[in-house]
């Protein structure tokens, strides 16, 4: 049985430790509000979906939905024997701007060691600039090395977060 957006709103929360009042202070609506959108009488504003996400500890597609992002996996470093060769490894990167953009890229390590040997960079894979910092070609050495999982992850003074993993 899939729960509703408001018995989710509800259950995150109570696991927060806020009451409804708290709620509806730190969002500038009222008490009476989350108390609808909690009883599933209304929902929330959509301009709201990513303050109550973020006060809730959650994504707002978590929020939505009530399904978690796959956790990603801990950084660990294999054993000579157990790496996997390039060709066989994705290099995911997960960008989340204050403003809302999201971008998701997948990439097979193979490529991205092609195209860095032509002299690409990572703003040219994802479109966005969040990334300029980003040394692919020391992420690539660092799993060369064994390296594998959550390898970076930055939350800027801006808001955005950005996530590199290999698998």
């Amino acid at each position: 049985m899939e729960t509703t957006l408001g018995k989710r709103i509800a259950a995150l929360r109570r696991d927060k430790g806020l009451k409804q009042d708290e709620l509806a202070q730190q969002l500038g609506v009222t008490p009476q509000a989350v108390s609808k959108w909690e009883n599933d009488q209304t929902c929330p504003d959509i301009t709201l979906l990513p303050q109550l996400a973020k006060i809730l500890g959650v994504s707002v597609d978590e929020l939505l939905s009530g399904k978690a992002e796959p956790e990603v996996p801990a950084v660990r470093v294999l054993p000579a024997e157990q790496r996997k060769d390039l060709k066989d490894m994705v290099l995911r990167i997960v960008v989340d701007s204050a403003e809302g953009d999201k971008v998701r890229v997948n990439l097979p390590l193979g490529l991205v060691e092609a195209a860095l040997d032509m002299g690409m960079d990572v703003t040219q894979f994802t479109g966005t600039d969040a990334l300029k910092g980003i040394d692919l070609g020391k992420i690539l050495d660092l799993v060369r090395c064994g390296s594998v999982g959550n390898l970076v992850e930055v939350e800027s003074a801006q808001g955005d977060t950005v996530r590199i993993f290999v698998e």
